[in-house]
């Protein structure tokens, strides 16, 4: 409770307008905050770890065209 205090206080977790007077189910203000920080980390995540559609496909593009030269140039037993 006194974790939630501080976050109201500091402005962090204030939900929907409501003042500090007024009453609030706190499992509900805890839930809007875990979404609103695991909406700000996804942002985050996609902007680190996100590549574009045409990024993707030319890495597998670029993947298969070297995995056919290797087969191509591959040497089997008995050829040599």
């Amino acid at each position: 409770m006194l974790r939630w205090f501080w976050r109201a206080y500091l402005g962090v977790a204030v939900p929907n307008g409501v003042s500090m007077g007024e009453i609030v189910n706190l499992r509900k203000v805890r839930k809007e905050i875990k979404k609103r920080d695991q909406a700000e980390r996804a942002v985050v995540n996609r902007i680190v770890h996100g590549r574009a559609k045409a990024e993707r496909n030319l890495e597998k593009t670029r993947t298969a065209k070297i995995n056919r030269h290797l087969d191509a140039h591959r040497i089997e037993p008995g050829d040599a």
